[in-house]
This record gives structure tokens, C-alpha cells and sequence, in this order.
């Protein structure tokens, strides 16, 4: 994928090769079993996780849909419809 420079971009430690490529990544710290995180550390974890929580939950809400979890047996072209609808469902119901 293709960020532009000027976008933050949050990730979980599951891509930590990416800190090499986008220098404006954000990345958490790590712990190891010889080297234990400091106070600083964690809390600049629980602020990059908290930042990417309210991601998480509405990729969640919409794998409920069933669209993005499994294989999409319908038609190609409206794919990005239906996706769309999904996420105005989304929207509508986090705004009520």
C-alpha cells in the first residue's frame, strides 16, 4: 500500500518492517523477555491503541455483515455498492 507522506500512519506490531519504508508510521513498543518496557513506553502504547480502538470496532461491526469476512459471492460491480450501504449502516448507527 501507498501512503501519502503527509499521513500519519497507526499500526499494531504485526507490521513492524513498515517503520523503514513510511517514516510516519506509528508504531507500539515491543516488549522482550530481557528487556521490560519503561512507564513512557506504555503510555505511548495505550495512546497509539487507543487512537486505533475506534478503527478496530467498526471493522468489526461491519465483518458482522459478513462482506469482508468471507469469500464475496456476488456481482463484482456491485461490490463497492454494497460496501457503501454497509458503511452508511454504520454511520447511522453510531450516530444515533
Amino acid at each position: 500500500m501507498h501512503f501519502a507522506k503527509t499521513v500519519k500512519v497507526k499500526i499494531d506490531t504485526g507490521y513492524v518492517g513498515i517503520g523503514r519504508c513510511y517514516l510516519n508510521s506509528e508504531l507500539p513498543h515491543k516488549k522482550s523477555k530481557r528487556h521490560l518496557l519503561t512507564k513512557k513506553q506504555k503510555q505511548k502504547n495505550r495512546h497509539v491503541l487507543r487512537s486505533r480502538m475506534l478503527n478496530e470496532h467498526v471493522i468489526g461491526f461491519v465483518k458482522r455483515f459478513r462482506i469482508l469476512a468471507e469469500r464475496y459471492r456476488n456481482r463484482r460491480k456491485r461490490f463497492g455498492l454494497r460496501f457503501n450501504l454497509l458503511a452508511v449502516i454504520c454511520n447511522f448507527d453510531r450516530n444515533c
